[in-house]
């Protein structure tokens, strides 16, 4: 590495271990936000829930993890090496509890100011209902698990937020707009599709809220 470079690496180095501090803190505040079954969203919002489909993994994941810790603690023969391992077992299982947390207290919400697209303490993502034209359901496969996806076409951008591989509600923007997701697109996007373990219900208190003076987008 160059002199020239160093000063680089280092801002860089210092930008991901701030990143990844926020996330931790954030993790911990979410699952002190469930053990204290704190509202998950502003009076006058109605939340909708997303980690339905990946609770089940990760519950066997925490379970799997907890059962190691003791296993582990047996099978070693080093008494640093059990500590170790029991500290970054407890640490682990904890994490992962946390994450489950931040899933669970960081629904959709909608309510008069526009949907609130969320997926944990990654994305928060706010829509206002001026510039949304329509919103539908549709289920949809994604081609990955990474929770954003971009598609492309000769006239559109799509903006997918998934979960587990799938999106459930499309959310058709009237105007295309720049929006600040992690691992996004820094282009304008004409529609965002998310996921929601109860996309009917979530479509029909949108579309309460939606403006019915303008025509919808045909399709």
């Amino acid at each position: 590495m160059t002199r020239a470079t160093f000063p680089k690496a280092l801002t860089t180095a210092g930008s991901l271990l701030r990143k990844a501090t926020v996330y931790e803190l954030g993790m911990w505040r979410s699952l002190f936000r469930w053990i204290l079954r704190r509202p998950t969203g502003p009076d006058g919002t109605v939340a909708f829930g997303y980690a339905a489909v990946v609770t089940p993994l990760l519950i066997v994941f925490i379970v799997v993890s907890t059962i190691e810790i003791p296993v582990l603690d047996l099978i070693l023969p080093w008494k640093i090496a059990r500590i170790v391992a029991a500290a970054l077992g407890v640490y682990g299982v904890f994490w992962m509890i946390g994450l489950l947390a931040s899933l669970r207290v960081h629904p959709h919400l909608v309510g008069e100011a526009g949907i609130r697209v969320r997926n944990g303490i990654s994305i928060d993502l706010a829509l206002p209902w001026d510039a949304i034209e329509t919103v539908r359901r549709r289920h949809r496969s994604l081609p990955s698990g990474r929770t954003v996806q971009v598609q492309r076409t000769e006239t559109r951008i799509v903006l997918n937020i998934g979960v587990s591989s799938q999106t459930a509600v499309d959310i058709l923007l009237r105007e295309p707009i720049v929006l600040p997701v992690p691992k996004g697109t820094e282009e304008p996007v004409h529609e965002v599709r998310v996921y929601a373990d109860d996309a009917e219900r979530l479509v029909t208190c949108a579309r309460q809220f939606l403006r019915t003076d303008l025509p919808e987008r045909a399709g």
